[in-house]
């Protein structure tokens, strides 16, 4: 189904709910009220009714069936078309989850229009109802309500970030491979984020000037001030984390490096204690070589002191080469 809840007000109070578009025309034609129709995906032919029966301009009709849309607030005469990006964390995932939500409003309707599952509208639908007072005003409280109730959604996904961000800390200082891919991750949802929040300090300005300048109930300019409150301390916390995480991502290249520095020169040690045992042995094994090979004629063959005399040689080549590299520091 399309229609998700379907209702008109009067005086604040549900009046009726109708079971179809048609029949929703035909309540507001006999006893005046506002319409507020929830949708989830409407097809072309809905649409098309809905902009046949409330002057919908059709620039933000085709946006509406595209979805894909940036968040923001545009006028067409006297219907007002704002796009909302809301956000969830995902726990078992660590990750965050952006839907697309699309409202008209006019002088007598609020259309909702969702392109994700979540979030569902029905708590704010609940909480107008509740309050017939705040209802009654119309469809500026209901677009009040909705902004608001997005705006409280993102409050989960900052503590969500926050407690990964943490996490991310720890991983860094005890040498996670994996830490760069997460960094990065996180990065490009906090890159999302903020797409999803910095139109919306333009949207509340925009929104609270049309209700001045038309001279709105007061006590809803002071919810939607509270509400412009709000994103902008989401907006603080959310650009904060873009800069922990590129302070994160130059410590890990930084850690990295001193990493592979330490074990270039741990590397480098051993591979000097190799060469120098390694010249250490050679030179024993050459004397032995020269003293090894078939020749009848060698000066110190025939002598009685040749033998101690090569051995007396192979441990002084030796020990001296051993001292030369331990005063080096090779050894």
């Amino acid at each position: 189904m399309t229609i998700i809840d379907n209702a008109v007000y009067v005086s604040g109070r549900r009046h009726a709910d109708p079971k179809s578009l048609d029949q929703t025309y035909d309540v507001m034609a006999a006893c005046g009220g506002m319409a507020w129709i929830g949708m989830f995906r409407p097809t072309s032919e809905e649409m098309a009714s809905l902009a046949d029966e409330f002057s919908l301009h059709q620039l933000a009709v085709e946006d509406t069936i595209k979805a894909h849309q940036r968040p923001k607030v545009e006028q067409y005469d006297d219907v007002l078309f704002t796009v909302l990006r809301p956000a969830r964390y995902l726990d078992d995932r660590e990750a965050v989850e952006f839907g697309e939500l699309h409202i008209f409003t006019g002088k007598n309707f609020v259309i909702t229009i969702r392109h994700a599952e979540t979030p569902g509208l029905a708590s704010t639908r609940h909480r107008l109802e509740a309050d017939p007072e705040l209802l009654a005003k119309g469809p500026e409280a209901v677009l009040y309500a909705i902004l608001d109730q997005v705006v409280d959604d993102y409050t989960p996904v900052v503590n969500g970030l926050e407690n990964d961000i943490d996490e991310i800390e720890d991983q860094l200082f005890a040498g996670d491979p994996n830490v760069s891919r997460r960094i990065y991750q996180l990065s490009r949802e906090v890159i999302a984020f903020q797409r999803a929040i910095h139109p919306l300090h333009d949207i509340m300005a925009q929104l609270r000037g049309g209700l001045m300048k038309y001279g709105a109930d007061k006590e809803l300019l002071r919810y939607v001030r509270d509400v412009a409150d709000h994103v902008e301390t989401v907006k603080a916390k959310v650009d904060s984390f873009r800069q922990l995480l590129q302070n994160a991502l130059t410590v890990d290249g930084t850690l990295t490096a001193n990493r592979q520095n330490e074990a270039s020169a741990a590397q480098n040690e051993q591979v000097k204690k190799i060469s120098s045992w390694a010249a250490i042995l050679f030179a024993p094994s050459f004397v032995a070589g020269i003293y090894g090979m078939n020749f009848h004629i060698i000066p110190e063959l025939s002598w009685a002191w040749g033998y101690p005399y090569a051995i007396a040689l192979m441990v002084l080549v030796a020990v001296v080469m051993y001292l030369i590299f331990k005063k080096k520091t090779w050894l």
